[in-house]
């Protein structure tokens, strides 16, 4: 599925333009010196946001690995177990940068704000979804998905995934782990 982020022109229209994940050319940024896992596990780049931000694997192993994004502001968290559950929640949540601090509620006009100002997103991401084989249909809510971030942010893979700095402290949390 990597592979297809990253070459294919639908797939990268929708990940790269619209929910800012962009694996074109996961080498052309690097993770600043010194940022790793507090675990001493891997921690792959193999995606990028257009401010820079990383995408990484967690540890050894293939897709199915944790997804952590780490920031240059000094933010870092859980966002998926493995790519395709990355996949999906950019499919149904490309607006998932925004999430950091706000409540469910206030995700929701998030979402409706991203929306509205994209009017071709449902026809982008359907196109994007069908270049990766995947079926709409068995996409989760909305509302099931900011309630995996709300639960990952606060789970043992999430601890697991604590990224540290070059100075050794934890990065930010990338979600508020005190949300209802």
């Amino acid at each position: 599925m990597l592979s297809l982020l990253g070459t294919d022109e639908r797939a990268v229209a929708f990940f790269a333009g619209v929910a800012d994940l962009d694996a074109t050319d996961p080498d052309s940024h690097e993770l600043e010196e010194g940022v790793r896992l507090a675990s001493g596990a891997r921690l792959e780049q193999f995606a990028r946001a257009g401010s820079g931000d990383a995408f990484c694997f967690v540890g050894e192993g293939g897709e199915e690995r944790p997804v952590v994004y780490v920031g240059l502001d000094g933010e870092a968290g859980l966002l998926a177990l493995g790519l395709p559950d990355l996949v999906q929640l950019c499919l149904v949540a490309p607006w998932r940068r925004d999430a950091p601090g706000r409540t469910p509620e206030e995700l929701q006009a998030v979402a409706y704000e991203y929306r509205k100002d994209l009017p071709d997103f449902a026809r982008r991401g359907d196109r994007a979804a069908r270049a990766l084989g995947i079926d709409l249909d068995g996409l989760p809510s909305e509302a099931t998905v900011i309630a995996r971030l709300v639960e990952r942010s606060r789970g043992p893979v999430a601890a697991a995934c604590l990224v540290v700095g070059y100075d050794g402290d934890p990065l930010d949390p990338l979600f508020n782990t005190a949300l209802p």
